[in-house]
């Protein structure tokens, strides 16, 4: 039997999936996680988790006071 994907790891594959596919552009303004906890019916620490993994795949950045945005591309491979 499969074992079911982690919520967290689900948040941050669909807005990885939305940043690839151009939905979500670099220097656009992602949901603050209260939002996407809300969004995602999911605890607050979730949607932090998920952030940390997309701030970890240097797929987003943090602005202190302003708020999360889609990053400009690393040209990581």
């Amino acid at each position: 039997m499969p074992t079911a994907e982690p919520p967290y790891r689900r948040i941050a594959n669909d807005l990885a999936a939305k940043i690839r596919s151009g939905e979500l552009k670099p220097g656009d303004k992602l949901p603050s996680t209260r939002e996407l906890a809300e969004l995602y019916e999911v605890h607050m620490n979730t949607a932090y988790r998920a952030m940390s993994l997309l701030h970890d795949r240097d797929l987003i950045t943090g602005q202190p006071g302003r708020g999360t945005y889609v990053a400009q591309p690393s040209g990581k491979p």
